[in-house]
């Protein structure tokens, strides 16, 4: 059966609005939350990127729902040995709930303090060896690593996580990186029902759970919500590998001036059609999807809650 998670996104609120939605899933009946990590928006009307692990934090004083990050890049920004630790001691205040989302990264986030930006190819070899290295930490011993890209000298994790082991899902978008995941990965994370995309990961040796994703804008005024969508989320209909290599949010608001309203009326479900929703989300459940993270775009944060509580999930269940 297929588990509704609320998606929180840091790009678009600050760290209370996101603790706040937060309190409001629950309420509303979802089971799990994901919370992205940058260190900038996509764009400037975004105009929020507050740090990730410390989020997370603030969100294990309110809520019992498990998190995973959806997702972080170990690799070049942070060394996989601090992702370790802020992943690790983000799971003991969590009680045991981190599930921790890993993926190649984009330009955007991975570029500012100056290191080369890598192919596609060598990042994920990076990835693989960042994993790990962080399982290697999460038991808790000394851990020391000579590898291709990563060095660990006489590392030990004294706060590990309470199992002493996560849950690491990886971001897949294409064959190849399907097939790698279904190698290293306990799950696989992919934004859209992409049903031969999966059937590579299972084909490969993938048993993992899949792990997705969906932005809406809910709105009782549907010419509303598809401006909202537009100002705030053109980049999820950018095409092939922009999202990877573009290195600001200016690049950004540059490629997406191609994006129109039309456009994000199409791709993006708006408005307070119940059956349209659920149609979506059923799109996820039939691929096989066991989690959907769901995420509301813009300020209508409590009209939503009660939309998926009162009339949404019941379609649902």
């Amino acid at each position: 059966m297929t588990a509704f998670g609320y998606f929180l996104s840091c790009e678009e609120f600050t760290p209370g609005q996101l603790v706040e939605q937060a309190r409001l899933a629950e309420r509303a009946g979802f089971t799990r939350l994901a919370i992205s990590d940058h260190f900038h928006p996509w764009n400037d009307a975004q105009g929020c990127s507050p740090f990730v692990w410390g989020v997370i934090g603030a969100l294990s004083q309110v809520t019992r729902l498990p998190v995973t990050t959806l997702v972080t890049c170990p690799t070049v920004r942070l060394h996989p040995a601090v992702t370790a630790q802020a992943a690790a001691t983000a799971d003991v205040q969590l009680a045991g709930g981190l599930r921790l989302g890993v993926g190649t990264g984009e330009a955007l986030n991975e570029h500012v303090l100056g290191d080369r930006w890598p192919p596609f190819e060598l990042r994920a070899e990076m990835l693989e060896e960042a994993v790990a290295v962080m399982r290697e930490l999460f038991t808790g011993g000394l851990v020391s690593h000579h590898g291709v890209y990563y060095t660990v000298e006489n590392a030990r994790l004294y706060t590990p996580p309470k199992e002493g082991r996560l849950p690491v899902y990886v971001s897949a978008f294409g064959p190849k990186a399907a097939e790698a995941a279904a190698e290293f990965a306990d799950g696989l994370v992919t934004m859209t029902p992409d049903t031969e995309l999966i059937a590579r990961y299972r084909a490969a040796g993938g048993t993992g759970p899949l792990l997705g994703g969906v932005k809406v804008c809910w709105s009782e005024d549907r010419a509303r919500a598809v401006k909202t969508a537009h100002r705030l989320w053109p980049s999820e209909l950018l095409p092939g590998e922009l999202a990877q290599v573009l290195p600001t949010p200016r690049h950004f608001e540059q490629a997406t001036e191609l994006v129109t309203e039309e456009m994000v009326a199409r791709a993006v479900t708006c408005g307070d059609d119940p059956r349209e929703h659920a149609d979506r989300l059923r799109g996820y459940v039939e691929a096989g999807f066991d989690e959907v993270y769901v995420g509301q775009i813009g300020q209508e944060q409590e009209g939503f809650f009660a939309f998926w509580r009162e009339q949404l999930l019941p379609r649902l269940e």
